[in-house]
């Protein structure tokens, strides 16, 4: 059955020392032409002011806390605690353009089949979001996404693999493997920012081991299924 343009979604976004940016991405969300229902963020074991800044700007944000233990762990802590049909998140250091919830919730209302949709964005560094010349690229992200809440019931919890990136590219995959389908919305509707200190930052080899992790947990499921068929 189609979701209404206007069915209520709620926001998750993970959060850890984001207390540079937290304001500007919450502020992003409060722009948006199609208010959420609810938005929380949860806070994974912030050892900087992360909390203080998002109770000093007094907005209808729940504030959910638990001891460091990644971005996934925390993005599904939030979305266990949303009860809306739909989920967007987000990065605590990215940005949506104004209209991005509207043109995904229309995107989803025209097309019930679709399980997802996510959308391109544009790379900008730390505190330049309006330069315009950062690339634009195709955001399989957190940060992108939007989601029915069937899809997160049947899929299970974002797992964060060693290291510390690549769980999104996992979860990604195995509501592929679950049979959903995803779309890609061939426009400009977020903002990734790069910082130094962040998990998107550069090269880091022990980090980057997450991604190795992601290949193997791929594999192996691979492995799984074509033995269940045999």
């Amino acid at each position: 059955m189609a979701v209404p343009l206007m069915a209520g979604y709620g926001v998750v976004i993970p959060a850890f020392n984001a207390a540079a940016t937290i304001a500007e991405t919450l502020d992003s969300v409060m722009a948006q032409t199609v208010r959420a229902e609810a938005i929380i963020v949860v806070d994974d074991g912030s050892t900087d002011d992360t909390v203080a800044a998002i109770n000093a700007m007094r907005l209808p944000v729940t504030v959910l806390r638990q001891e460091n233990a990644g971005p996934g762990s925390a993005t599904t802590r939030g979305l266990a605690a949303l009860s809306t049909p739909l989920v967007a998140t987000l990065d605590a250091d990215d940005l949506w353009l104004p209209d991005k919830i509207e043109k995904q919730l229309g995107y989803l209302d025209r097309h019930p089949g679709a399980a997802g949709v996510f959308s391109h964005w544009r790379v900008f560094r730390n505190n330049r979001p309006d330069l315009p010349e950062g690339p634009e690229l195709a955001g399989w992200s957190r940060t992108t996404m939007m989601i029915r809440r069937a899809v997160v019931e049947s899929v299970g919890p974002i797992l964060d693999p060693q290291g510390g990136r690549g769980e999104m590219i996992d979860w990604i995959a195995r509501v592929r493997e679950a049979g959903f389908v995803l779309t890609m919305l061939d426009e400009v509707l977020a903002l990734r920012r790069i910082r130094p200190g962040s998990l998107s930052y550069g090269r880091d080899p022990a980090r980057d081991r997450g991604y190795l992790e992601v290949a193997r947990l791929a594999l192996q499921r691979r492995a799984r299924n074509k033995a269940g068929t045999a």
